[in-house]
């Protein structure tokens, strides 16, 4: 399974270039997976359902199945945040796996980079970008600079870097 990572600020535009990409990279003949970091706790549950009563109880782990999908909620309570490598080996094998966030894990990482945003470029401290997307002109970067308002480009290179291009061609040739 191929690992690309999405990083940058808050508000950079980390989770729209995300989702103009899945139907790209899906029109391609991938199969896509994503994996997002919050850094604010965060409930897919809610008070009063079966499921949250049965956590709420004590269950380390609550599967909750419909026949449209499926989701297995874990329980840390005490225990530290796992690590990327623990939560990717619980992921289904599939081509690629998209992460948003996890910034400061080693992994290829695309960076994203507004410059309405006002903040500085992670890359410099960051030998694990290996691009960075942007909506502005970056000189003297010495990474490849690719247009944050082209997904169909920035698809392109991740196929390439990741080696899937080969199997799942793009829109530019060898990009």
């Amino acid at each position: 399974m191929k690992v690309m990572g999405i990083v940058g600020w808050s508000g950079s535009g980390k989770t729209s270039l995300l989702v103009a990409l899945l139907p790209i990279l899906r029109d391609r003949g991938l199969k896509v997976s994503t994996m997002k970091h919050a850094h604010h706790r965060f409930d897919v549950d809610s008070s009063g359902k079966d499921s949250y009563r049965h956590r709420e109880a004590g269950a380390s782990e609550v599967l909750v199945v419909t026949s449209s999908r499926w989701v297995l909620m874990h329980e840390s309570r005490e225990e530290p945040e796992p690590s990327i490598e623990a939560l990717i080996e619980r992921m289904t094998p599939v081509d690629l796996l998209l992460i948003e966030g996890f910034k400061t894990h080693s992994h290829p990482k695309l960076e994203i980079h507004r410059e309405s945003e006002g903040k500085p470029l992670l890359c410099p401290h960051d030998p694990e970008i290996v691009a960075v997307a942007s909506d502005q002109v970056l000189e003297g970067l010495g990474l490849p600079r690719l247009d944050l308002n082209d997904p169909q480009a920035i698809a392109d290179f991740i196929l390439v870097h990741t080696g899937l291009a080969g199997r799942f061609g793009s829109t530019a040739g060898d990009a």
